[in-house]
């Protein structure tokens, strides 16, 4: 019975994003909904944007083994950007009128570092992508009893159906749904869960170990630096990101944009907290789950504790969160690998042309994305190295575009080259301080040394022109 109402709920899933689709008549409606998102689905659409497998499953195993320092890369950093975003960033890009973020570094500093940071802009979402398609076989094997390869295909092949035809509306539509399954689901499921027995009971049994949220008394000036990392990883690393940006631009308007980032951000922290709660329970109530694999630890509780009712919920709200951070998170590089990366390359491409190039992108996206997943199944590490690439290489030319006037096209290009460079060697070397660290450093360095090496030259070159 259970297996009948998540097969139900994923088919109807998959009909309202087709439906949805019927309102894309160009490459905005694809891509960015058109620019008429009022606030109520703006902000569900925001808030939908990690709130998957990450944090349901990902970010619960992390606190269920390491306490309440586990939630500082997400939930917590999460939210920290969605907020720096909503305070520095979105009104200023709202207003830009762009298309796709790819867009923006053109604008700024021309069709050469356009192409570099398209690059790495696709490149940073294989991952992302891959977690999304790993969560979905692990919810396809509890549910249905395929094997986590099966149930990666079959997942992802929903996910793409009605992202294919629709794009961010039907992202947009489904994701307004999704949410209120995910905080009606949520809340309904950890109210049962903690039927059993009183937080505060459960909570007196942890160490006090558990509710560490800096590092130990005494620890190192480097792990105070791995530490300040975790915020950063998606705090910083996803303000850069095209998912961030095609979710916040399909507001109707710059004041509706900010504020949907900021009330997303409130909800993601609220909401974010039940499945830490049931990550708990779980690890207190019944420590021979926790003893398997942590990322199954709330699927597993749900299923061996909870009657049919609540099971439907739990499901419901995990593949609703999943499938609506999929589906965003395959159209983000498609748009830019179709806008920045093909479009220049290809002649006479008017927007129905774009469109269907649009769409392709987002079969190679998907392809490449299963075969990271095939190939890698621990989400957390996935989604951290994704949201890293982008930091090391993206977030300073962003910055410096938006709030210095002295900006150079050279200095911008070194910088995302040199900080993904220092960022790649360091990981390889296995350095004692987090690579981001060093990667973000380089590419301060990079712009800084490229303002001295450019700047004149492309001064003397606008004077020549």
């Amino acid at each position: 019975m259970l297996i009948f109402f998540v097969l139900l709920y994923l088919i109807l899933n998959v009909f309202i994003g087709l439906w949805a689709a019927r309102r894309v008549q160009n490459t905005s409606d694809f891509m960015l909904a058109g620019r008429s998102l009022p606030l109520p689905m703006a902000t569900a659409v925001v808030f939908a944007t990690w709130f998957g497998s990450e944090t349901i499953l990902g970010a619960s195993a992390e606190v269920a083994e390491e306490g309440l320092i586990g939630m500082v890369e997400d939930p917590l950093g999460a939210a920290l950007c969605l907020v720096l975003v909503g305070l520095f960033f979105a009104r200023k890009l709202y207003l830009m009128n762009l298309l796709t973020f790819g867009d923006y570094y053109r604008v700024k500093f021309g069709r050469s570092a356009e192409l570099v940071a398209s690059v790495c802009l696709v490149v940073s979402y294989f991952g992302w992508v891959a977690a999304q398609m790993v969560a979905l076989g692990i919810a396809f094997n509890l549910l249905l009893g395929t094997t986590l390869l099966q149930g990666v295909v079959i997942g992802s092949v929903l996910v793409v159906l009605y992202t294919y035809f629709g794009g961010m509306w039907s992202v947009s539509v489904t994701d307004y749904l999704q949410t209120i399954m995910i905080i009606l689901g949520l809340l309904v499921v950890t109210w049962w869960v903690m039927r059993e027995k009183p937080l505060a009971e459960v909570t007196a049994t942890l160490p006090d170990d558990f509710y560490r949220i800096t590092p130990k008394e005494g620890a190192s000036f480097s792990g105070w630096l791995n530490y300040l990392a975790l915020w950063m990883t998606i705090g910083l690393g996803s303000i850069p990101q095209q998912d961030v940006f095609q979710r916040v631009m399909s507001a109707k308007s710059e004041k509706v944009a900010v504020r949907a980032s900021l009330l997303a951000a409130f909800l993601y922290v609220t909401v974010a907290l039940l499945p830490l709660v049931l990550a708990i329970y779980a690890k207190v109530l019944h420590p021979d789950l926790a003893a398997k694999d942590a990322q199954m630890l709330v699927p597993s509780l749900i299923l061996g504790t909870s009657p049919l009712v609540v099971k439907v919920l739990f499901f419901g709200a995990l593949i609703s969160a999943i499938v609506s951070t999929a589906s965003g998170a395959i159209l983000a590089p498609a748009s830019i690998l179709s806008e920045n990366l093909l479009r220049p390359l290809l002649k006479e491409m008017n927007d129905k042309k774009l469109l269907a190039l649009s769409r392709s992108s987002v079969l190679v996206v998907a392809v490449i994305s299963l075969g990271f997943a095939l190939s890698r199944s621990n989400i957390h590490e996935l989604v951290s190295e994704s949201s890293a690439l982008s930091l090391v290489s993206l977030l300073v030319p962003l910055v410096v575009g938006i709030y210095f006037k002295k900006t150079s096209a050279g200095a911008a290009i070194l910088s995302m080259v040199l900080g993904m460079g220092v960022w790649l060697v360091c990981k390889v070397l296995g350095t004692e301080v987090e690579p981001l660290w060093y990667g973000l450093g380089g590419s301060m360095l990079g712009y800084l040394v490229g303002l001295g090496m450019f700047c004149s030259q492309e001064s003397e070159l606008k004077v020549d022109h």
